[in-house]
């Protein structure tokens, strides 16, 4: 199966070739999305752009698509319902940006369209980095300090777990990256349980791949 990965940094895509692998159990082949992003608001931006051009281009099987949620509204279960649409979950914003992008195209290098992977990292991808090693790190953790209006940790606290300064190096933050998606070659299931958001990523790559053996 091949793979492209949108996220909003060098290092994110550095460790998320590391987590693809662990949920699908083999490493697929990873292809560029032709295009580089740079933060929330611009893999928004430049995500029709990474569609049409992986979709007319080339024969990827996969976009996935992984942005920090920050202090945005996290997705639930309750937004999966058909029709359903949160303007502030960016789990929502980038699958209505798949939709509508996809919605009218042909098909093209054998297949009917390119499938989409979404995660969104509660509430920085540094909290995926710790999961297993700090049991105060957790999805659930932070929906219910959001609910209580008192954040359980500040995503610089995050920051500063995983790399030791919350004023890291490129290399350095791939290093540490690296290190600690390594944990979880071979078995992502704790990570799956820990952040649901991570889990919905999960669950598409694994259908991309039943896809794309059936094709």
């Amino acid at each position: 199966m091949k793979v492209a990965l949108l996220s909003e940094s060098p290092a994110d895509e550095a460790a998320l070739r590391g987590l693809v692998t662990a949920v699908l159990g083999a490493p697929p082949r990873f292809v560029s999305p032709g295009f580089r992003a740079r933060g929330w608001p611009n893999v928004a931006q430049v995500l029709p752009a990474v569609i049409r051009h992986l979709h007319f281009n080339t024969d990827t099987d996969v976009l996935g698509v992984v942005v920090d949620a920050d202090d945005s509204v996290v997705h639930t279960a309750a937004h999966d319902a058909p029709e359903y649409y949160h303007p502030q979950c960016r789990m929502c914003q980038l699958r209505a940006v798949f939709r509508r992008t996809t919605k009218n195209m042909p098909p093209a290098h054998g297949r009917q369209r390119l499938l989409r992977a979404v995660g969104i990292a509660v509430p920085a991808i540094e909290a995926w980095y710790l999961c297993g090693r700090d049991p105060q790190v957790s999805e659930v953790a932070w929906l219910d300090g959001q609910e209580r209006g008192r954040a359980p940790y500040s995503r610089a606290e995050l920051k500063a777990r995983v790399y030791g300064t919350d004023r890291p190096s490129l290399a350095h933050e791939i290093d540490c990256a690296l290190r600690e998606v390594a944990r979880f070659r071979g078995d992502s299931r704790r990570l799956e349980n820990d952040f649901p958001s991570f889990a919905a990523l999960a669950r598409d790559l694994r259908e991309a791949r039943d896809q794309a053996r059936r094709a």
